[in-house]
């Protein structure tokens, strides 16, 4: 998919520039698979706070199981 941006030269060298990438395209590619990765480790860890877990739950139990 073809798609026009007007983004910062400057920044788009330097990241090209510090993540080794041949071409700005490699550079802005690695950039948002990193962003994604990112925000789907937020999104993971926000739900520590919203399960509940059995207190009674012993994993070393489950870990001995054959």
């Amino acid at each position: 998919m073809a798609t026009n941006l007007a983004l910062d030269d400057r920044l788009i060298e330097e990241a090209r520039r510090i993540g080794k990438h041949a071409t700005k395209k490699a550079a802005v590619s690695e950039a948002l698979e990193e962003y994604i990765r990112r925000h789907k480790q937020l999104q993971i860890r926000e739900l520590f706070h919203e399960i509940d877990y059995d207190p009674a739950y012993d994993y070393k139990a489950q870990r001995a199981r054959p």
